[in-house]
């Protein structure tokens, strides 16, 4: 299953001040990226060609980059995402620049469900609040803010209770000092 998706945002600026924001993502400054509201992206050394990172559960290498104008990441993980995802500033003919975004994948296996189940909804999600990001950033306002699906939430709030409930986890461990996982063991030993 092959997948193309595209977000733009046509803003009334330079060309270098929203390659600046492509220029940014992962530092300290990052204006391109909804960190306030999705897992940051982070990067095992500065932002360049071969850098290793991701966000959340989405992990990529950085296979090209021409700054100021153009980046290319490509997935390593989750499994089944075969391709590529960018962003990218062009003219848009009329004193505008066009800020892209463009993810072309082929899924396999699991991946042909996780993507329009939930991938789908969540990049769309992201992505929309990427583009607010960098129309505030350069403009001060974000004339029409994007809003999540009744759907996008509900995935977000299934996820947050599922984090929360594995970060419980290891603290219940700590509490018994790992009694619950050697139990099984300790009756079998009675039990002979």
């Amino acid at each position: 299953m092959a997948v193309l998706n595209i977000h733009t945002r046509r803003l009334p600026v330079s060309e270098s001040e929203v390659g600046a924001l492509i220029d940014g993502i992962a530092s300290d400054g990052d204006r391109l990226w909804p960190r306030d509201k999705w897992p940051a992206v982070r990067f095992d050394r500065p932002l360049g060609f071969g850098a290793v990172g991701g966000h959340g559960p989405v992990h990529y290498i950085v296979e090209a980059y021409e700054p100021g104008r153009w980046i290319r990441f490509r997935f390593t993980a989750p499994r089944g995402f075969h391709g590529f995802h960018e962003y990218s500033v062009r003219h848009a003919g009329d004193g505008a620049i066009l800020l892209s975004h463009v993810l072309a994948i082929k899924l396999r296996g699991r991946a042909r469900l996780s993507w329009p189940l939930f991938y789908r909804w969540m990049h769309d999600a992201l992505l929309e609040d990427s583009l607010d990001c960098a129309e505030r950033a350069l403009t001060g306002a974000i004339r029409t803010p994007a809003e999540w699906s009744r759907y996008v939430v509900l995935l977000r709030d299934v996820g947050a209770r599922a984090r929360k409930r594995k970060a419980s986890r290891p603290a219940v461990a700590a509490v018994t000092g790992g009694a619950l996982r050697n139990a099984e063991p300790a009756r079998d030993r009675l039990a002979q």
